[in-house]
């Protein structure tokens, strides 16, 4: 379960960030400033949770229940109002949408699992049932759709950048990317997220 362990926290990346929307729209540096500031926090405090999550031997649904709670309380649910309060410039408004909507919803979905994995006793029989349940496949399709998120926004902004829109910062859809990666964490997607949590997990031949 290490891996599936590290994935719950990893994808959860983000942390109440240190950027605050001003009166008028933010120039395009001062957004991925704000963006960068929740990305670092957000790595900080990753690394911290990794590393508590490393240390469970005993991986019951009630463990994945405080995980998940920790995650929207702790992570998400402070992230997704930092990223509330930034208002992004038009031409990559699209793009900020794209990200945070995506993660508004997987909050939700993450509240609903962690709930159904409270109920679930730690034994053969209620890891399948979680499993199989319904909120389970909401979250496995949601990872899904995270992955899908990322593609979609590295492919929009090469669009944006096609235009010129970031002619006189070049930087910027370098500084974007690795935001986003950050935020997202991108790389940490499962590579079959309906293999998540599925019980019993696959043995390896």
């Amino acid at each position: 379960m290490t891996a599936v362990r590290i994935t719950l926290l990893a994808v959860g990346l983000g942390l109440l960030g240190s950027g605050c929307s001003q009166d008028d729209t933010a120039t395009l540096t001062e957004y991925v400033e704000q963006v960068n500031a929740i990305a670092a926090q957000a790595g900080e405090r990753a690394a911290a949770l990794l590393a508590e999550g490393e240390q469970v031997t005993d991986f019951t649904p009630q463990v994945l229940q405080a995980g998940l709670e920790r995650g929207v309380q702790e992570i998400r649910s402070p992230l997704q109002r930092a990223a509330d309060a930034i208002e992004p410039p038009e031409h990559v408004n699209e793009l900020h949408d794209l990200m945070w909507e995506w993660h508004a919803r997987f909050i939700t979905i993450e509240e609903a699992l962690a709930e159904r994995a409270g109920a679930a006793p730690d034994t053969a029989a209620g890891w399948t049932a979680l499993s199989d349940s319904p909120e389970m496949a909401d979250y496995r399709r949601a990872i899904a759709e995270g992955k899908q998120v990322c593609t979609d926004f590295q492919t929009r902004l090469d669009a944006t950048a096609s235009r010129g829109v970031f002619a006189d910062v070049p930087w910027v859809p370098a500084e974007l990317s690795e935001a986003v990666e950050a935020v997202l964490g991108c790389q940490w997607f499962p590579e079959n997220p309906e293999d998540v949590y599925r019980f019993p997990p696959a043995t390896s031949s």
